[in-house]
């Protein structure tokens, strides 16, 4: 497998970090909650087949600024200007929770630089019968239990690692935070519900069936409402950051659906 190589790519927001590693075809990834403090072992997995291409979101670590981005229409364009940054307009795009709700709206506004799509517990959606998880009110001590089947392993992952001072790392994660309340607050709805039925790609869904921020059965509301053909996969023993929790069955759930 190659070295993880990292890139700096210009949009309109400002320059943003992109890290890419592996080979064959490329694959854009939008992170989640917190966005890639570190390359993490599901893109690891993933990279052993196909070519993986991280691009840093506004705010999140690695990004560029978001202060000027308000409304959801702001992120769906920044989320468009960085897919198209990468050079890749046209290939699979992978988004997970925040950034599983950005990469929907790429596909729906922006067919044509998407193939295929996976969506991995993403955002977007509300209901009342099945409330969202307020992850922003939950002090930051007990925020990794709620993301991840094992928080000591995802607190280890964002550990600081001994390159960065203490004050720039944390004010990495308060910015990271503050930039998916900007999209989400206050209950993760950004009104997706209008537009997935523009979305006409081939689609996976992954949904880690102990995922404590949003339920699973939002797995099959976005199935009902994309009008392309969706493949619905439940990992079990897995929280809302699945591709945390279980790397290897994500990176194999993409890789087989991407190539079929």
């Amino acid at each position: 497998m190659s070295e993880l190589i990292e890139l700096t790519v210009a949009t309109p927001a400002g320059s943003a970090r992109v890290w890419e590693k592996g080979t064959g075809a490329p694959v854009v990834y939008l992170a989640g909650l917190g966005g890639l403090p570190a390359w993490p072992s599901a893109l690891d997995a993933l990279a052993k087949t196909r070519r993986v291409v991280a691009p840093s979101l506004p705010g999140f670590p690695g990004g560029a600024d978001y202060e000027r981005l308000d409304d959801i229409f702001d992120w769906s364009l920044a989320a468009v200007d960085l897919v198209q940054a990468t050079g890749l307009a046209g290939a699979d795009l992978i988004g997970a929770s925040v950034g599983g709700a950005l990469a929907a709206e790429v596909a729906a506004l922006r067919p044509d630089l998407v193939r295929k799509l996976v969506l991995i517990a993403p955002y977007g959606l509300f209901d009342e019968a099945a409330p969202i998880a307020d992850v922003f009110a939950v002090k930051t001590g007990e925020q990794s239990a709620l993301l991840a089947r094992d928080p000591q392993a995802y607190d280890a992952y964002r550990a600081r690692p001994n390159s960065a001072s203490e004050m720039d790392w944390t004010l990495m994660q308060v910015r990271a935070e503050m930039a998916a309340a900007r999209i989400l607050w206050p209950l993760g709805d950004t009104r997706l519900s209008k537009r997935l039925f523009r979305i006409t790609q081939p689609t996976l869904i992954i949904w880690g069936a102990e995922d404590r921020v949003i339920p699973p059965v939002y797995a099959a509301k976005f199935a009902e409402a994309i009008a392309g053909k969706t493949t619905i996969v439940t990992i079990p023993q897995a929280g809302h950051k699945v591709e945390f929790d279980a790397p290897v069955a994500v990176a194999d759930a993409i890789a087989k659906f991407l190539k079929g």
